[in-house]
């Protein structure tokens, strides 16, 4: 019980090189193709959930935002994917990491809203003054709409940087203490590892969630610039 609380969250490293990069290649595999003529169950369902996720994402959007459909659909599976691998014991949640959730919202909402500005340039515009403002509140407003602007990225990669760590860190402290009660009180043990299965359950419905929350607030961004 000496082991550091943030452990789990330090880059794992590999002879000195870190091996970050080889854990976000890793969720590419759990996703196999099929070139066979009728596709197995597995298949079959993947093929089925992706088509459903991708119909409720994108039935809000023009052609012009469709086309950003594969980007979407890549990103959701990768998040769930790799939030559902950090479940696993002694495994890396790369999107614990504040860095990877800002180096994937960051181009994602300047995607969107480079594309705003140059389909729509009138309408972005006019988003940093809302209509009938009086004069007087005119700076002012247009600093607050910019300012939150600006933040949408970091509240994107903030929300779920902070769900998915502070689940780890949970589910360590209450697994920390049922070990500790299992020499102590069997009972309370007992009742404290039926409380890290309810969580256990818990954070990988929060896995998919944030996954999904993520990727529908980018797609909102880019509704509202296309």
């Amino acid at each position: 019980m000496n082991e550091n609380l943030f452990a789990s969250f330090i880059t794992p490293t590999m002879m000195g090189l870190p091996v970050v990069v080889l854990i976000i290649m890793f969720p590419t595999m759990l996703y196999p193709t099929s070139n066979r003529l009728i596709n197995n169950r597995l298949i079959s369902l993947q093929q089925w959930l992706i088509q459903l996720v991708t119909k409720q994402m994108m039935m809000m959007h023009n052609n012009k935002g469709q086309t950003w459909s594969l980007m979407l659909i890549s990103l959701i599976l990768f998040i769930g994917s790799t939030n559902l691998l950090g479940l696993l014991p002694h495994s890396f949640t790369p999107t614990t990491q504040l860095s990877m959730n800002l180096g994937m919202a960051i181009p994602l909402w300047a995607g969107a809203v480079i594309t705003g500005f140059r389909h729509k340039t009138k309408a972005s515009l006019a988003h940093f003054l809302p209509q009938g403002t009086p004069i007087p509140l005119i700076p002012m407003l247009i600093i607050i709409e910019t300012i939150s602007l600006f933040i949408q990225p970091m509240a994107l990669a903030v929300r779920l940087t902070a769900n998915i760590t502070a689940g780890h860190l949970l589910m360590h402290l209450i697994g920390g203490a049922t070990l500790v009660l299992s020499s102590i009180n069997s009972i309370a043990a007992s009742t404290t590892f039926i409380i890290l299965i309810l969580l256990t359950i818990l954070e990988m419905a929060v896995a998919l969630i944030q996954a999904y929350v993520f990727t529908l607030l980018v797609s909102l961004y880019l509704h509202d610039n296309t």
